[in-house]
């Protein structure tokens, strides 16, 4: 596709030649001679002077000091247009379908005729799967489960008995829904009794979950991920957590027992969340930061125990001049 056909596409504007061919993307210090890439971070702008790319997607109001180094392409948010483009290449592939062998697939388990079975699954008692769902190879759905439509279940996924998954949802390799919630009891003997897990998890529609990641079920009722939230890779989330709509975990956090959170909160990697606590909206939480209380909205918070990231930064600035601080404090003595 020409520059000039994509910029019709996207609601662009060319700054440069229209007619070049554009044949794939790649990331900006990478990138060869057809293909497109993209700056939506000033800091990568100097690559524009040795890039090799044939077009950059950048916002309309990006300036160069030398603008006729390459075919821009004008936009008003880079990022965004590039995911909209991925995903279009992505929808236009032909999704699999049919259903591979061997497999099990429970008695009177019925598969819709667009979905996809892969080899060595198993599909328990009772299951449903909606239309246009893809369940990959050794992926385990448990009985009673219920898959809604054009999910994604990718190899080797775990879904225990009972779970719910929305639509449009995508579990991603070693995810595990429904595993037992950390409970035991102390008995008299000095060891711990097993408090059975009976309840369930519930993904409402458009969760991504990444690799590795694990989602108890509940001792009671069911823990709930809502509608749009994204965990990324190796993330914990405990047993009757509440999390709410269009949240953002990046790897490794954790979120204890019984915690509720609210929506479009950001959480950086390694987060910690204590248990029984209640979180609000909007908040930012950065990376290694320990939530042990509650947490109002709009909040943007650091550290162990997080406080606002202005007061983490002064407070990081006193602890490095403490050395200082001291050896003048003895000179005075």
């Amino acid at each position: 596709m020409t520059t000039g056909a994509l910029a019709s596409l996207i609601n662009g504007v060319v700054d440069g030649n229209p007619d070049i061919v554009l044949t794939g993307f790649a990331k900006i210090e990478e990138a060869a001679e057809g293909q497109l890439t993209f700056i939506a971070n000033p800091k990568y702008a100097h690559f524009i002077e040795s890039t090799k790319a044939s077009a950059i997607l950048v916002s309309k109001e990006f300036n160069h000091p030398n603008p006729n180094a390459v075919t821009l392409l004008r936009v008003e948010d880079p990022y965004a247009t590039l995911a909209e483009l991925l995903r279009a290449i992505q929808d236009s592939m032909p999704a699999k379908r049919g259903i591979e062998s061997p497999c099990f697939i429970a008695e009177g388990v019925e598969i819709p005729d667009d979905a996809y079975i892969g080899a060595f699954a198993y599909i328990g008692k009772g299951a449903v799967i909606g239309k246009g769902s893809q369940i990959y190879p050794q992926t385990f759905i448990g009985d009673g489960v219920a898959v809604g439509e054009k999910c994604i279940l990718y190899a080797g996924v775990k879904v225990y008995a009972g779970c719910r998954i929305g639509d449009r949802c995508i579990l991603h390799s070693g995810v595990v829904i429904g595993g037992d919630g950390f409970g035991f009891a102390p008995n008299p003997q000095g060891g711990y009794d097993k408090l059975p897990q009976t309840g369930i998890v519930v993904l409402e529609n458009d969760v991504e979950i990444g690799a590795n990641t694990t989602v108890d079920r509940a001792t009671f009722g069911c823990t709930r991920i809502g509608r749009g939230t994204k965990l990324d890779n190796l993330i914990m989330v405990a047993h009757n957590v509440e999390i709410g709509e269009d949240n953002v975990f990046a790897a490794q956090s954790g979120v204890a027992g019984s915690t509720k959170i609210g929506n479009r909160n950001r959480v950086g990697g390694q987060v910690g969340f204590s248990g029984h606590i209640n979180v609000g909206d909007n908040n930012e939480f950065g990376a290694q930061s320990g939530i042990p209380g509650d947490v109002g909205n709009g909040e943007r918070l650091m550290g162990y125990p997080a406080v606002d990231v202005r007061k983490f930064a002064r407070n990081t600035v006193y602890i490095n001049r403490l050395k200082e601080l001291f050896d003048e404090l003895n000179r005075k003595r």
